[in-house]
């Protein structure tokens, strides 16, 4: 899938985030190994520690659908900045990614730039 395809896709779900608190919405769409694609959005909580990223949401989708290998991610927001994962998201894409998983992060406008894994996360923790 192309890059541009990816953040697309991401940015479309992006507005179906459930954001009442800080108002910024995010989406993610992320690729796996059977080369099936899984969305996801930011999900706010009142108690702020149950809130769930987009990037999460996505791989969550996708491992309780048997999918056990990320290849790529897209994640978009309405920033007119790139936008990053989080650490915790990061420590998940090294759970069912690989140190070549590629990450674009985006801008609202489309403009994207592309990372690996271990390069947003090096040294990461694993128990396998």
């Amino acid at each position: 899938m192309k890059y541009e395809e990816l953040v697309k896709i991401a940015s479309e779900e992006k507005h179906k985030a459930y954001a009442p608190y800080s108002g910024f919405k995010v989406g993610a769409a992320v690729v796996t190994g059977t080369g099936n694609v899984y969305t996801g959005v930011n999900i706010e909580n009142a108690s702020y520690g149950a809130t769930n990223c987009a990037e999460r949401t996505a791989v969550f989708k996708a491992v309780s659908n048997g999918e056990r290998k990320i290849d790529l991610v897209a994640i978009s927001s309405e920033s007119d900045d790139y936008i990053f994962p989080c650490g915790i998201c990061r420590q998940v894409l090294a759970e069912f990614g690989h140190k070549d998983t590629k990450i674009i992060c985006s801008k609202n406008n489309g403009d994207f730039i592309v990372f690996k894994l271990e390069d947003l996360l090096p040294h990461a923790f694993y128990l396998k």
